[in-house]
């Protein structure tokens, strides 16, 4: 199941808040369309929004083809700034969008329509490149999966959550590949239940073994002896190791250190921040208080109640075992072993 399909002159994107029990695709013929679709969360997880929005700013120049080139920059210019302002902490979406424009601008030579198609091949490289670095860190953090291993994973950072594949799910598939013995227990992930609408869905499809688990459910497990690591992916990754996430991902680090269980982020290169010198500086998005007062349409809080809906939180690196990339693994990652890696 694909979270983005690409049709001549429009994009698909699945819609991942009528899952698990609906699927349906909306329809995005504009860049408008998909920075709609981002922040309703139709479409959802770092590298997929990347992706959408790259896919945006195609919509846009093609939009705009009639015109001069110099305009349709201009109008690319716009739709960047739009893109980016529809979610603020995932870094992917604000990479893509930059990596579009700044391949426009060395279009010198191309018309306005040239420089449209030749967005719309970008946006399919970074979709296919997505897939591929994917499969990569998938086949480095299979390495760190033993046999027989129980694995607590949060949100989703499978194949919905990028263009295909996934992060933190992308190993476990790796892992199940190479013929390895494992079962996952899934967090629901509140309030936007992204662990048991989507990652339970997606591990069901495959026929991995699953269990699915409240979120206050995860110290007990570890008090237990029946999780033996943590696996999770990042929205944004802070040049010193600090990770953003979704919310409650700072206190299954904490669980896991104190329980002495490996804790492991799967994130592409793409996801690192290097301007940022630590997570402090990463913005936490606020999300609507509706998610919490309300489930499937129906009031489940007081009517005037006071809420507070960050939709991530920041781990620090000194929680992270190691940080599974597509060029490797960063273990024990600081801002040392970062710069060394990224300089290597």
């Amino acid at each position: 199941m694909s979270a983005i399909r690409v049709t001549e002159g429009k994009i698909e994107l699945l819609d991942q808040r009528k899952l698990p029990t609906e699927i349906t695709y909306m329809v995005c013929t504009s860049w408008q369309d998909v920075a709609t679709a981002i922040k309703d969360m139709v479409v959802r997880g770092a590298p997929a929004i990347g992706a959408a929005a790259a896919y945006g700013m195609a919509l846009a120049a093609k939009a705009l083809q009639h015109l001069e080139p110099q305009s349709l920059l201009a109008g690319l210019e716009e739709a960047a700034l739009g893109l980016k302002a529809t979610r603020p902490t995932a870094v992917n979406l604000a990479w893509a969008v930059e990596r579009m424009l700044h391949f426009a601008r060395k279009q010198n030579t191309a018309s306005a329509v040239q420089l449209a198609e030749l967005l719309w091949a970008e946006a399919d490289k970074i979709a296919a490149e997505d897939v591929e670095t994917n499969k990569k860190i998938g086949q480095y953090g299979a390495q760190l999966i033993p046999p027989k291993a129980r694995i607590l994973t949060h949100c989703n950072a499978g194949a919905l959550a990028t263009v295909g594949y996934g992060t933190a799910l992308g190993v476990i598939r790796s892992a199940v590949a190479q013929g390895k013995e494992i079962s996952v227990f899934v967090d629901e992930t509140r309030p936007y239940l992204q662990g048991s609408r989507l990652t339970a869905w997606e591990l069901q499809q495959e026929q991995i073994p699953t269990t699915l688990i409240a979120d206050n459910m995860a110290g007990f497990l570890m008090q237990k002896g029946e999780i033996d690591l943590v696996i999770v992916g990042a929205d944004r990754i802070a040049a010193n190791g600090d990770v953003a996430n979704k919310i409650g991902t700072y206190s299954l680090a904490v669980l896991a250190q104190a329980h002495k269980i490996p804790f492991y982020v799967a994130a592409p290169l793409s996801t690192f921040d290097l301007q940022l010198s630590s997570g402090q500086e990463i913005p936490i998005e606020e999300r609507s208080a509706q998610e919490l007062t309300h489930f499937a349409g129906v009031q489940i809080a007081p009517t005037g109640i006071k809420c507070y809906n960050p939709a991530f939180d920041v781990t620090p690196a000194a929680l992270v075992t190691a940080i599974i990339t597509e060029a490797g693994i960063i273990k024990n990652p600081d801002t040392e072993t970062i710069k060394k890696f990224f300089t290597e």
